[in-house]
């Protein structure tokens, strides 16, 4: 008697969640758009003015719809958290993330969840900045500031290998999205950034995707003028939490050591320096060389100290896949 064949695995179940405020205009597109590898749609109206969720209750027959619908608006994180708990008890296996603006094609969403597929990642975004060509598209004024929060959101993350923070385009596998704290998530537009921090905590694969973005006449929600200092001090924070976290409550290691003493003496030394030439600017008395020396030399010290830091923490990312052993 021989043996029955090797079963492959199934194929997983795929859930679409578009958050959507003022989207009256574009979602019908980006329903139709998407692919029929999705099993599930579920469109977040936040409590949208212009009325988007009866839009796609009156117009769209794809039976893969549902449409949940705010009594108050909570923000683009709000209504994705709340996409994400209606797509997990519906069964998904990988729940995908799609703006209700247009700007990214639905129908790379295979391309989007290929990482996570294979067992690579656990979670996974679209980068507009991969094809240099694709950026002329994009307006200037958004690229400057994108470059500035994927740096401060680098930083606050600890992903280094990714970019574009604020890209909306992402898949997250249901395990890891049920792992996450959903209550200390930034609700507004910071949660895309505020996720890749929390996703650090938990040590999940975050993947980066290339994929073009659609540029019309849509005008974009985030500001960058409206969002920066909040984005900014959000960033800060993030990044002294995972400090904190990865270098001195779960872990002490060799670059806890530099952190601390590269902040220490790089602190020391500008302090010690402002000290004194206040005082011989107050005084007219010349600094002497020893003392300007003091000064200089934590700096100095210092610096090479939270370089050496840096070094380590962009090698000390996760490696291995989080949700087999979820």
């Amino acid at each position: 008697m021989t043996d029955p064949p090797a079963s492959h695995d199934a194929a997983p179940t795929v859930a679409a969640v578009i958050p959507c405020y003022r989207e009256k205009e574009r979602v019908l597109d980006v329903i139709a758009g998407i692919g029929e590898g999705v099993s599930h749609i579920f469109v977040i109206d936040d409590a949208c003015p212009d009325g988007t969720g009866s839009h796609v209750r009156a117009r769209c027959q794809d039976p893969r719809v549902t449409v949940l619908t705010h009594e108050r608006n909570t923000g683009v994180g709000g209504a994705t958290m709340t996409g994400y708990e209606k797509a997990w008890q519906a069964g998904a296996d990988i729940i995908v993330k799609v703006d209700g603006d247009g700007q990214m094609d639905p129908g790379r969403i295979p391309d989007l969840i290929a990482p996570i597929v294979k067992g690579e990642a656990d979670y996974a975004k679209g980068n507009r900045f991969h094809d240099l060509a694709g950026l002329a598209d994009m307006p200037a004024l958004r690229v400057a500031g994108n470059l500035c929060l994927s740096f401060a959101s680098k930083l606050s993350s600890g992903y280094w290998d990714v970019f574009d923070p604020t890209n909306g385009f992402t898949a997250i596998h249901a395990k890891v999205a049920q792992a996450l704290p959903f209550a200390k998530l930034s609700p507004g537009f910071f949660f895309e950034s505020d996720l890749l921090f929390r996703l650090n905590l938990l040590g999940a694969v975050v993947a980066d995707v290339p994929m073009e973005a659609r540029y019309g006449g849509e005008r974009s929600s985030l500001l960058i003028r409206k969002v920066l200092f909040e984005f900014a001090f959000k960033n800060m924070r993030n990044t002294l939490k995972r400090f904190c976290y990865g270098y001195f409550l779960r872990d002490f290691n060799i670059a806890s050591i530099e952190l601390f003493l590269g902040s220490l003496l790089f602190c020391f030394g500008i302090v010690f320096g402002a000290l004194k030439w206040a005082e011989s600017s107050a005084t007219g008395i010349p600094t002497t060389a020893g003392t300007a020396m003091v000064a200089a030399l934590p700096i100095i010290i210092g610096l090479q100290m939270l370089i050496a830091f840096l070094d380590f923490d962009t090698r000390n990312q996760p490696k291995k896949p989080l949700h087999p052993r979820l």
